[in-house]
């Protein structure tokens, strides 16, 4: 596919070079005196003005053609095969299909969480958030969830920690999605969120940072907001910046503040927190903006908040409680290589028009 389009744009611009090259000959023959154009200084600013403009035509498309290879990877397929079912371990190991986020919602809240490698953190969380969701599906019968663990590829025994939770609490409560090869959180995220119940669905860290029970000041802001199925609330560390500032590394602060200015310069403006793990959507806003999601790695969060700006959707940010944990995937080198790339690749491909958005 992305040879034939760049094969189109060469046949374009050879057909244009023709007709502009036969016009210009034509304009010469024509002439009851033969002279070399460029003799002639009116027809000679013709021929530089051609060249200048057929010049820029061709760097438009050289720099379409890099950023379409370098840049513009196409999405990938969604589910790899074996992806789009889910074990069930109380059924000696039977597997049935995941639904589609397609179907109208069955749950009130799908909880996903991405995890690589969290086999030492992942029961902590899962720990926190079970013990919220079942006493509140306890107080308030019209209240009912699932959790959908997403194993991105990991290398250690994550699958086997989730599907143990999956077992005690069964699959209409907690249900693993295993990778086949990591994709990056975004891309965890992404499937997770394809395949979920809920008419909300929060995305939350395995590394249980964010105070879980904080999921009822999002769900309430959320209901302010949803007008027909849609509807974003971020959390959001904001308010504990000042703080954090003062903690950190000069190093890491440095990139944190070059991070803020890539993000505005992407096209993302007013969220003062865009990669707080701890975002709630509706499902209508959660279907649209992950069938449009290019980025896969850390990124993906500010093309998601693009996405809602350029749809329309409203979004709000909610003060939550976070603690750092010990034992972040994150290298700050390759992360912020990735990032810088990442960026680059949300701003000029939608800008060129590489990316559309479909409404």
């Amino acid at each position: 596919e992305n040879y034939k389009w760049v094969a189109t744009e060469i046949n374009e611009s050879i057909w244009f070079f023709e007709k502009i090259s036969t016009g210009v000959l034509q304009n010469f023959t024509s002439s009851a005196v033969l002279e070399h154009p460029l003799d002639r200084s009116a027809d000679g600013n013709v021929v530089m003005f051609l060249f200048f403009i057929i010049g820029g035509v061709c760097t438009v498309l050289a720099l379409l053609a890099f950023v379409r290879f370098f840049f513009a990877s196409s999405r990938e397929q969604v589910f790899l095969p074996n992806e789009a079912s889910f074990v069930d371990p109380n059924l000696s190991g039977a597997r049935s299909p995941f639904p589609s986020i397609e179907s109208p919602g069955s749950v009130t809240l799908s909880v996903i969480v991405p995890a690589y490698n969290e086999e030492a953190r992942l029961p902590v969380m899962l720990d926190e958030a079970l013990e919220y969701l079942i006493q509140r599906s306890l107080d308030d019968r019209s209240f009912t969830f699932e959790i959908i663990v997403v194993d991105d590829g990991s290398k250690d025994s994550t699958s086997e920690v989730a599907l143990h939770y999956a077992k005690k609490h069964g699959v209409e409560r907690l249900r693993v999605l295993s990778l086949q090869r990591n994709r990056g959180k975004g891309g965890a995220v992404k499937r997770g969120m394809m395949c979920a119940r809920g008419t909300y669905l929060l995305m939350a860290d395995a590394d249980g940072a964010t105070k879980f029970a904080d999921v009822s000041r999002l769900l309430d802001k959320m209901r302010q907001l949803d007008t027909a199925g849609h509807g974003l609330v971020l959390g959001s560390r904001a308010h504990l910046q000042d703080e954090a500032v003062a903690k950190r590394s000069a190093l890491r602060n440095v990139l944190m503040h070059g991070f803020h200015v890539a993000v505005t310069v992407a096209g993302v403006h007013g969220i003062r927190d865009t990669q707080c793990g701890f975002k709630l959507f509706a499902r209508r806003s959660a279907e649209r903006l992950f069938a449009n999601l290019h980025i896969e790695r850390w990124a993906f969060d500010v093309e998601l908040i693009y996405l809602a700006t350029q749809l329309g959707i409203k979004m709000a940010e909610v003060a939550v409680n976070w603690t750092e944990v010990d034992g972040s995937k994150l290298t700050p080198a390759a992360a912020t290589i990735q990032m810088a790339k990442d960026l680059a690749r949300i701003r000029l491909c939608y800008l060129l028009g590489v990316w559309r958005i479909d409404s």
